[in-house]
């Protein structure tokens, strides 16, 4: 005989419900990772702001730790990490349910960093100590610090992780670690204030904006010579409101993007030629910026005027601006 509580096959209903919301749950879980949207970090809201790049509009809000600036993705692409300026942490996302799901201490004012190829190993820049912090990511603990000239802020991995890249925006300086002795090997003297980087998909050269030299040096990875020097022209801006920050490149290598700052422009740059091919007008102070996997959209972070630029890259000009928080820093493009 069936028990009161059962169906006729003898199951309990309960679990009935539960095996047929199954699906409904993986596909829910599915929607979120598949979806396409921008994360922007706000400094002074203490949380990422999470665009909608079809709808082009705020769907949601990640609380995180205090001042969240610079963010990579964990290599397995499951996880979004943030570093918060004020709380010398990482702020760990699970990108499935968009919530923090650890921290990690990073050391004193931290502000970018960049992850070893296998996600084993976080290199962060540590301004006011003037070093390089060098963190194992499953233990979170520190396990050396490297030091390199004042303010140090870019910090980027070389694609075979042998290679740590780091700027100083005081010695106007791009530092060379070797990852394996854990030493500078080199000094690069790049433009004035040297900030953010991008490297070529090839892996044959490294691009460093440089704040207020209105310029972006080209170094040659081969053997860390200075390979060109690009510099910047705005009409009808005067040359100390070039101040190019961030920078990203088409997965071709073709084409940089460069947003140059209180310029309130973005640059758009032929790979080849090392030439300007169009300039295009955003929001005030246009900080971080990145490109959707399409590379028909790229996404502007404009600093004081606390909001994102969706610029149409054939067309070549910003369809729509969202404010995305107070002073917004960087933006992450997850597909």
């Amino acid at each position: 005989m069936n028990r009161p509580d059962s169906c006729p096959d003898g199951r309990l209903p309960g679990r009935r419900v539960r095996l047929a919301a199954l699906p409904l749950a993986l596909l829910m879980a599915a929607g979120l990772s598949q979806a396409q949207v921008a994360y922007v970090s706000s400094e002074k809201d203490n949380a990422l702001a999470i665009v909608d790049l079809k709808s082009q509009s705020i769907v949601g809000h990640v609380p995180t730790c205090k001042r969240p600036r610079h963010m990579v993705r964990t290599p397995d692409g499951k996880q979004l990490m943030v570093a918060c300026g004020d709380s010398g942490q990482a702020d760990v996302i699970d990108l499935a349910t968009r919530k923090s799901v650890r921290k990690v201490s990073l050391g004193d004012d931290p502000e970018i960093f960049d992850l070893t190829p296998d996600g084993r190993t976080l290199y962060v820049s540590n301004e006011e100590d003037g070093e390089v912090g060098v963190i194992d990511v499953a233990s979170g603990k520190r396990s050396a610090a490297i030091k390199v000239g004042e303010e140090p802020e870019g910090v980027k991995v070389s694609g075979d992780g042998k290679t740590v890249y780091v700027t100083s925006e005081v010695a106007s300086m791009v530092h060379v670690i070797d990852a394996a002795s854990g030493k500078v090997v080199k000094n690069i003297q790049v433009g004035k204030r040297p900030r953010r980087f991008a490297m070529t998909p090839d892996g044959r050269e490294l691009w460093v904006t440089n704040e207020l030299g209105a310029s972006v040096t080209v170094i040659s990875t081969a053997d860390h010579s200075v390979a060109a020097t690009i510099k910047f022209e705005v009409k009808g801006a005067r040359a100390a409101d070039i101040t190019p920050v961030g920078i990203t490149m088409s997965a071709d290598g073709k084409r940089a993007f460069v947003g140059l700052g209180k310029a309130n422009h973005v640059a758009f740059v032929d790979v080849a030629s090392r030439k300007v091919d169009r300039l295009v007008l955003v929001g005030k102070r246009a900080w971080g910026v990145g490109l959707n996997r399409a590379e028909d959209r790229l996404l502007v972070v404009n600093g004081l005027s606390d909001d994102l630029s969706i610029v149409d890259v054939a067309a070549g000009k910003a369809i729509k601006t969202i404010p995305v928080g107070r002073v917004p820093h960087s933006v992450m493009v997850i597909e």
